[in-house]
């Protein structure tokens, strides 16, 4: 599995529990994709910053660059993604998620499963309806679904998620142009690309409960306690 990780020290203004930190998100992913070959994309990034990358990772699958968003370092990332080889499975992964332990195995079995993406985190407005501020295919508190299972979780195919999901390089090149089409800005389009894949059958799941939660106060993955990950 390969991982390549975005981060940045100016991104976006988010409210973040106190324990979601950038140093406490890339521990919990060193760890728990220890095994994976790593990439890792600095934008604009402090030297204290990048000090702590390398307690981490090594220098060498570091790229610093100086982009300024997240469109334009998502690109980076499907540039690099797509000289891989072909069954390769491609974790792009954001600077403030926190995993549940066993979640690389995780992501392996999704892929058994035939997925096309796979997101590890249970997006809480998937609960919500629209009225209340969720998503806009959620009715009577649910989105319509299927669900499955392999060894470990069930899964559910889910209509949209943030730009941390996971994909083999074959699926990323037979859609780059939906990718591109959505990250061509400053800020990706994250729930219209999803739309779009899903109407060309290019289907999306996570596990639920999710193994990875997105670092936001308001859209915490339900039904985990995330500050004793």
């Amino acid at each position: 599995m390969r991982i390549i990780y975005r981060i940045s020290d100016t991104g976006y203004s988010k409210v973040k529990p106190d324990y979601i930190n950038n140093e406490k998100c890339l521990a919990n992913a060193a760890k728990e994709f220890d095994d994976s070959i790593w990439s890792v994309i600095a934008d604009n990034v402090s030297s204290y910053t990048n000090d702590m990358i390398q307690k981490y990772l090594t220098r060498n699958c570091i790229l610093y660059v100086e982009k300024g968003n997240g469109a334009a370092t998502f690109n980076l990332a499907l540039d690099e993604a797509l000289t891989y080889d072909d069954d390769e499975i491609v974790y792009f992964l954001e600077n403030d998620y926190l995993h549940k332990p066993g979640s690389q195995k995780i992501i392996q079995e999704a892929f058994e499963l035939g997925a096309s993406f796979v997101s590890l985190y249970d997006h809480p407005d998937k609960y919500i309806g629209p009225e209340q501020g969720g998503n806009l295919y959620c009715k009577g508190g649910a989105e319509d679904t299927r669900v499955y299972k392999t060894d470990s979780v069930h899964w559910k195919i889910t209509n949209s998620t943030t730009m941390t999901f996971a994909a083999k390089v074959s699926t990323l090149k037979e859609n780059e142009d939906i990718l591109r089409k959505h990250t061509s800005g400053t800020h990706p389009n994250d729930f219209q690309m999803f739309l779009e894949l899903r109407e060309q059958n290019k289907l999306l799941i996570t596990p639920i409960p999710g193994y990875a939660t997105h670092g936001e106060t308001a859209w915490l993955s339900p039904l985990t306690d995330w500050s004793k990950i």
